[in-house]
């Protein structure tokens, strides 16, 4: 049984569906995963075993009756412990909420549910989503599997790791700046930011009105694009909530990708990247040409000025939010998010005011340079994973613009992906980005899947995932035969 582990979500819920599986069975091997690793790996803050086991037998009894709620009927999955469970505590990975006990989901979590998911457990993450480390100084710092000295990446990083290593078969994330697709590049596993508005935000706890996106993390992209179709629609209580119609599933994948055309923006794109990562990635992009691909240079004027917009007004919405709980519970912050604070307050509004405009008409000027192209191709990470402990204080605030080229899709609001596109020679992950334009999500799911086929680095994941630490050392094994 424990091969199911590293099955995708699309052929387990068909094993569901014709009740060769059975959603208690696979909930209890989910939950062995987590107690098996979760000690080492510190993926999780909360395991909702009671809860997951109560809602598989549930869905089971559902299934004998006939009743089938959808691909997701029956599968384990990991909501990072920003967002809202009814009746299960959010912590939002800081000391400050460790007793709240929220009395609804949020939004994206009952959308789940009423598809069927059951969820396993409340991820780690960096401390209130600010950062990109995930080394929580208050429920301990969570690990990459591929070399448990590492970074997973934040702020998602829980949520990656219990995807990479079986613990669950897809995960909730956020995304302010990178959040999803940083550390999904960082642990060989896929994430994508949907368009801005696409999925509620309602029942999360707020980093960045203007900014903050929540998406699926998932092994396969196929996957992706099954949680993201059970996550999005319209929701009148998140005012960014957009009404949009169309499925992003598809029944059939691209054979190639003949007449598919990229934007490459070398300057910013491989701006701060290292020898490793970029020789992967530049064999990615043959790949992807092999498939028919044309990559095609793109200028994307006004750049660094939008990318430091993001910086302003991500630092004064997460003042405004943070203010109140700074009264009362300022020492009960973590280093980090201390030294951070200090900007957002000596933003002005008039600063701020400006940082908006300059986002509006990067986004006018980005979308024209976009016509006739698909989407925007690069990195996810330009640097391999951090040493763990590496990082100061002072560091923290422009770790999501040194490690990865994400914060780009964020002030732009386009959707914006990270699929496995192959290990550095220290074997550690490495991404490749597409940024698609608005509700252009199905298109990036359907590129990133046909590249993703044609590679083998999902079935490095589920071949190497067991074997690469015991006692909290890597393995010294070959990546590939």
């Amino acid at each position: 049984m424990s091969e199911l582990l590293f099955e995708t979500i699309e052929n387990l819920g068909s094993f569901i569906q014709k009740k060769e599986l059975s959603p208690v069975e696979l909930t209890q091997l989910s939950l062995a995963r987590i107690q098996q690793h979760n000690a080492e790996l510190t993926a999780f803050i909360t395991v909702m075993e009671e809860e997951a086991i109560n809602q598989a037998k549930q869905l089971e009894d559902e299934l004998q009756s006939g009743k089938i709620r959808g691909p997701l009927h029956g599968i384990p999955i990991a909501v990072k412990d920003l967002l809202q469970t009814e009746g299960v505590r959010t912590t939002g990975g800081s000391k400050i909420f460790q007793d709240w006990i929220p009395d609804q989901d949020a939004a994206s979590v009952q959308k789940l549910k009423e598809a069927g998911a059951i969820i396993i457990g409340k991820a780690n993450l960096h401390e209130f989503a600010m950062g990109a480390t995930t080394e929580n100084p208050h429920y301990g710092i969570t690990k990459n599997p591929w070399n448990v000295t590492k970074i997973p990446g934040g702020s998602s990083g829980g949520s990656a790791v219990a995807t990479a290593v079986g613990m669950a078969f897809g995960a909730v994330g956020t995304d302010t700046a990178g959040s999803i697709r940083l550390p999904a590049a960082m642990c060989g596993t896929a994430g994508i930011k949907p368009t801005y508005g696409l999925v509620s935000r309602e029942g999360c706890l707020p980093f960045s009105w203007s900014l903050d996106h929540v998406g699926p993390m998932t092994r396969t992209i196929k996957d992706a694009a099954i949680m993201l179709d059970a996550m999005k629609g319209y929701d009148p209580n998140d005012p960014a909530s957009v009404k949009h119609d169309g499925s992003v599933v598809f029944e059939k994948s691209l054979p190639d990708l003949q007449g598919v055309k990229l934007g490459f923006c070398e300057p910013y794109m491989f701006a701060g990247i290292t020898k490793s990562v970029k020789v992967v990635i530049e064999k990615a992009f043959r790949q992807l040409e092999a498939l028919g691909a044309e990559i095609v240079p793109i200028n994307l004027p006004g750049i660094d000025r939008a990318l430091d917009g993001l910086r302003m007004i991500a630092q004064a919405e997460v003042i405004s939010f943070h203010e109140p709980l700074l009264k009362k519970h300022g020492d009960d912050y973590g280093d980090d998010l201390k030294y951070r604070f200090q900007f957002g307050r000596d933003i002005s509004a008039t600063v701020y005011i400006n940082a908006q405009r300059t986002r509006n008409e990067f986004i006018r000027t980005t979308l024209q340079k976009m016509y006739g192209i698909d989407a925007l191709v690069g990195p996810t990470n330009v640097q391999p994973p951090y040493d763990i402990g590496s990082m100061v204080k002072e560091q923290a605030i422009s770790n999501m613009f040194t490690l990865g080229k994400t914060p780009l899709a964020n002030i732009l609001g386009f959707p914006a992906l990270s699929v496995a596109c192959g290990f550095t020679e220290d074997r550690l992950p490495v991404g490749l980005q597409l940024i698609g334009k608005p509700f252009g999500d199905k298109r990036i799911l359907e590129i990133a899947d046909c590249y993703e086929r044609s590679e083998r680095w999902v079935q490095a994941l589920k071949e190497n995932a067991n074997e690469l630490y015991v006692n909290s050392e890597v393995k010294e094994k070959a990546m590939f035969p």
